[in-house]
């Protein structure tokens, strides 16, 4: 049994929070919730399974915003989602049975690659989605592709997924920010639950930590979803770069 007092939760909570505030405008969420829940005590199978909890829920909360604010291109996220599903399954069942050490060194390459991506990105100005040059079926396919890719990462891993999608998605498909960030949540919500019943069967996931949690996450999903609608670019774009520095420093901390 994991023993968890008083202390460890009130550490716990408001990192939950920030966790959802950050992964609302620019996904990296988990960079913050996942080592939170390791830090006081969790064993990592638990860990990765009660994250997946409580920023599933979060990200439901952040998701609705962002279609009340038609900030969604369903052509894109539909695809995405189917294939972030099936991906984020497989994902999650080789969590259960093999180690991370081989992602972690594909990681302190990737990461150094998306930084270079995010900021030579020129996004549409537009929140409306109009891709030049690519067909629909095309565009079906590539989202399909990326929903896959992305969801089997964050099905074995998980930070950093939605910060991923939103890159892919503004220089692949040439979305704007707001766009690609509303896209992305609802996808990295379809690879979250896709995940989450993966260890709900597996009998990983710890409730009486995970639902508190998940509170605190809807509250930083909530707020943080809201000033990205109002702020767009601005503050998505710098956001996901702090992101991405920060999981490449954690990347080769973990390597050293």
């Amino acid at each position: 049994m994991v023993s968890v007092n008083l202390k460890d939760l009130i550490v716990l909570y408001p990192l939950i929070f920030l966790a959802g505030f950050v992964d609302s405008i620019a996904g990296g969420g988990g960079l913050i919730s996942l080592p939170a829940y390791l830090f006081i005590g969790l064993p990592s199978h638990n860990a990765l399974a009660t994250n997946k909890l409580s920023s599933t829920i979060g990200t439901i909360f952040s998701t609705l915003r962002y279609a009340k604010g038609r900030a969604i291109v369903y052509v894109v996220a539909v695809p995405s989602v189917i294939g972030s599903l099936i991906g984020s399954h497989i994902g999650a069942r080789l969590a259960l049975v093999l180690s991370d050490s081989v992602l972690k060194v594909i990681l302190a390459f990737l990461i150094p690659f998306a930084a270079v991506v995010v900021l030579l990105a020129n996004p549409k100005r537009s929140a409306t989605y109009e891709v030049e040059n690519i067909s629909k079926i095309r565009t079906i396919l590539i989202s399909g592709l990326i929903g896959l890719t992305i969801g089997m990462y964050d099905g074995f891993f998980g930070p950093g997924t939605g910060t991923f999608l939103i890159i892919l998605y503004v220089s692949v498909l040439s979305l704007d920010h707001i766009s690609a960030s509303g896209t992305a949540k609802i996808v990295n919500l379809a690879s979250n639950v896709g995940a989450l019943l993966t260890f709900i069967v597996g009998g990983k996931v710890m409730y009486s930590i995970g639902l508190p949690a998940a509170l605190f996450g809807i509250a930083g999903n909530w707020i943080g979803s809201g000033l990205a609608l109002k702020k767009g670019a601005k503050i998505i774009k710098p956001v996901i770069i702090v992101v991405l520095i920060i999981l490449f420093t954690k990347v080769l901390m973990d390597l050293v």
